[in-house]
């Protein structure tokens, strides 16, 4: 049996120790880096699973680093971050990250945390094909989980593939915000209320001519989304 990889970043040595313990006692196989240069090179010569990675790092900042392991690879990121604000949480959203977690923090609960995170994977592999959703210039493959935008392939993270594919699969249909939540991160998911309109307008930003006015992913004020097949 393969164990699942889990690359932990972060500058405080006492922390990255006691992270490590909890997730090796789960069976992953752990390596770690102390700033962001470094966990760039390491990401890509250990191809984790998983990332936990800290928001403030020496040399590259955590969002910086989420940013362009996004623009290269699918890895699954659980964002710690010491800030406590609704807005601030949501930075690490916004930068690609699956989930966050608020400093300080027990590393039992970080550890649930992956495994919530590696939970949601069979979600994600129940929306892949076979087969092809299309609609005007929209193209997303499920079966090799691609996104083609006027033919030409976009990068979309996991959390926001299984948006677009859920809200493709039943055009025309409104999911709410806990529909959403439910289906792309699982029924354990106790995330901001926001989470879904970050998301989405990082979604519309790569799908959308025009983001603030969406021929295809529109708001139904008060309730939720749903894909306009209409559109033009």
């Amino acid at each position: 049996m393969n164990r699942k990889r889990v690359l932990v970043v972060d500058d405080d040595p006492k922390t990255v120790r006691l992270v490590c313990l909890y997730l090796e006692r789960d069976g992953y196989l752990v390596r770690t880096a102390y700033n962001g240069r470094d966990a760039l090179e390491l990401a890509r010569e250990f191809d984790p699973d998983l990332i936990v990675l800290d928001l403030m790092l020496p040399e590259i900042d955590g969002i910086e680093v989420c940013r362009r392991l996004r623009a290269e690879s699918d890895v699954l990121v659980v964002m710690l971050t010491a800030r406590t604000t609704e807005e601030d949480k949501l930075i690490g959203l916004e930068g690609g990250a699956d989930d966050y977690v608020i400093k300080p923090f027990s590393p039992r609960e970080l550890a649930a945390r992956v495994r919530a995170v590696f939970r949601r994977l069979p979600l994600e592999m129940a929306l892949r094909g076979p087969g092809v959703l299309s609609h005007g210039p929209l193209t997303l493959d499920l079966e090799r989980h691609k996104l083609l935008v006027d033919g030409k392939e976009v990068h979309i993270t996991p959390v926001e593939f299984r948006l677009l594919a859920l809200l493709m699969k039943e055009p025309e249909r409104v999911l709410t915000r806990e529909q959403l939540l439910e289906r792309a991160f699982g029924y354990d998911y106790d995330g901001l209320d926001r989470t879904i309109d970050v998301h989405i307008l990082n979604l519309r930003r790569k799908i959308e001519a025009d983001p603030s006015r969406p021929r295809f992913v529109k708001t139904v004020y008060g309730v939720g989304y749903t894909f306009t097949v209409g559109a033009r």
